[in-house]
């Protein structure tokens, strides 16, 4: 008898490890290329939000994938990101990447309170929770107009003022790749270490992990802040590319909620579900705002989403994929929910019946 993890464990390890470098290989490939590719500027900035949803999602997955806390508000810490960057820029005239990496900073120094009060509640509460703090910041930012620029929202100078359009946002392809490969091998790094697996011991059981001796809430707020400081920088680096900020588009629930489904879509505990999710619910987003406008088809879209991923694939896409290679390559082998107690009666009583032949030839040879 084979279980579900021998099975997959069949599979030779220098093969498995071969499999998956030429993958992620190929993947770079794309990713490096797809600029030189794309026949229209217009196909680079569809690239770009897709890779700016994979970064949010990524970060996102820092604090969903690790510990399990559901968090509907992380668009507050991209938000804050964006317009830290902005008025760093507008404001106090930092260099545009510098004021990113400071907004970054300063957003990571905010989520200490934040995570502080927040995370002393789970479940339902600690969705509320973060509800709350995206619609607070959202009134806050509206309503100082004479800082934030309020509805009328916030112009942000173009970091490089001499580029062409077109060469604009090859380069800023690039920037949210390098931030998108930098979230990813931190969450790898992670996902590795002593840290990672008391966040994932909390994300089991967290009452069993305390009480065997982890500071799950220590852990739980060093990951919080990790993952805001990236949502942050995700933020920023938007508001220097797009260049024009919206509080009611910036703090807004439903990029949370974007960043939950994409994570959910791909598969929360793998590195790159995120990703995966995000090309897929990235793609689908921007197809339908081009071709259905104004319209909240696009929401349609992302609901149906949802209701698949949560109907068949509650794990998602990337578990449900191994799960189904894994049984393509049993070759014969019985799971053990497959064997009845009188298969394994039978098996039991052949296994004594043996044993006592053996033992009565091995009396004779004697």
């Amino acid at each position: 008898m084979r279980s579900d993890s021998d099975t997959l464990s069949s599979v030779p390890f220098p093969r498995r490890g071969l499999l998956h470098l030429g993958v992620l290989l190929a993947a770079v490939a794309v990713a490096v290329s797809f600029p030189s590719m794309a026949p229209s500027p217009y196909e680079i900035t569809v690239g770009i939000a897709i890779l700016n949803y994979a970064a949010l999602s990524t970060s996102w997955n820092f604090v969903g994938g690790f510990t399990g806390y559901i968090s509907l508000g992380h668009g507050a810490f991209a938000g804050l990101g964006a317009y830290g960057t902005g008025l760093l820029v507008v404001k106090a005239e930092l260099p545009p990447f510098v004021a990113l990496f400071v907004a970054g900073a300063l957003v990571a120094v905010l989520a200490v309170p934040v995570g502080y009060a927040a995370l002393r509640v789970r479940g339902a509460s600690f969705v509320i929770v973060s509800i709350a703090l995206v619609l607070v910041l959202l009134l806050v930012f509206q309503s100082w107009a004479s800082f934030t620029g309020g509805s009328r929202g916030l112009v942000v100078p173009r970091p490089f003022p001499g580029m062409l359009r077109a060469e604009h946002h090859r380069t800023f392809y690039f920037l949210f790749l390098a931030l998108l490969a930098t979230a990813l091998l931190v969450w790898w790094a992670i996902d590795r270490s002593r840290f990672g697996m008391g966040l994932k011991a909390i994300r089991e059981d967290e009452d069993k992990a305390q009480s065997l001796g982890t500071p799950t809430y220590t852990y739980k707020l060093v990951v919080f802040v990790v993952s805001a400081a990236f949502t942050a920088l995700a933020g920023g680096l938007y508001a220097l590319w797009f260049g024009d900020l919206d509080p009611v588009f910036q703090f807004s629930i439903l990029s949370g909620s974007y960043m939950v489904l994409m994570a959910l879509l791909g598969g929360v505990r793998h590195l790159y579900g995120p990703l995966l999710g995000a090309v897929a619910v990235g793609y689908a987003l921007e197809y339908a705002k081009v071709e259905y406008g104004d319209t909240p088809l696009h929401l349609v879209v992302a609901g149906l989403l949802l209701g698949v991923v949560v109907t068949f694939m509650p794990d998602g896409v990337i578990p449900a994929a191994g799960a189904l290679l894994g049984r393509f390559r049993d070759s014969g082998g019985t799971s053990i929910r497959e064997v009845t107690a009188a298969e394994l009666r039978g098996r039991r009583e052949q296994s004594d019946g043996t044993e006592v032949r053996d033992g009565e030839r091995s009396g004779r040879s004697a």
